[in-house]
């Protein structure tokens, strides 16, 4: 079984932050698969893909303590580390510019801090451009403000281009992923599912 985890704080305050991008991919991942996220026995919500053995992730417990549910949930669920690709946001890209790693240091992003400290450093990460907003601007108010109107189109389609990607990590392996879509503002041209599915035999 593979995860993909999105992080983000609950709530309806945080909904469409910048902070929250991962959650946004998870729901439209949610949404391809005709899951529902449901209750887990850790603090998260997950949805299962069952067509593609996947768990979808939604931690509860606050970006900043978002190992604590991850850890949980590949403990319970017996999900390796390597299976895993973990959907932020990143200051450091331009908006809807992608970037994937199969494993190194959190970065500054605390949510990834938290995660390493409970399973490693080993799995894969998808960092999803937000901007660094307005030069003197407090990081901090940035991340956790809403998107401009006038960036709603490139919101839409770099939320699409990470499920994307989150889909080709699932029947391909985060190389694939990092071939495909670091680099490259656009990505490759969305794959058709039968296409995707031909690594499952």
């Amino acid at each position: 079984m593979k995860a993909i985890v999105g992080l983000g704080n609950p709530g309806p305050k945080y909904h469409g932050t910048r902070h929250n991008i991962g959650f946004a991919v998870l729901d439209e991942l949610a949404r391809r698969a005709g899951a529902e996220f449901g209750s887990a026995p850790l603090d998260a919500l997950v949805a299962r893909w069952r067509e593609r053995d996947t768990l979808l992730v939604k931690p509860l417990t606050f970006m900043n303590l978002s190992g604590e549910a991850v850890g949980g949930i590949l403990r319970y669920f017996r999900i390796v580390p390597v299976d895993v690709l973990v959907v932020v946001d990143e200051v450091h890209l331009p908006l809807a510019k992608l970037r994937a790693r199969p494993s190194g240091s959190a970065g500054g992003h605390n949510g990834l801090k938290s995660i390493i400290a409970h399973v490693g450093d080993e799995f894969g990460r998808l960092r999803v451009g937000v901007g660094r907003g307005q030069p003197g601007r407090d990081l901090a108010d940035h991340v956790l403000a809403r998107f401009d109107k006038s960036e709603f189109a490139d919101v839409e389609r770099m939320t699409a281009r990470a499920a994307d990607a989150s889909e080709m990590f699932i029947a391909s392996g985060i190389e694939a992923v990092m071939n495909g879509f670091n680099g490259d503002p656009e990505g490759p041209e969305r794959v058709p599912r039968h296409a995707r599915d031909e690594s499952k035999g």
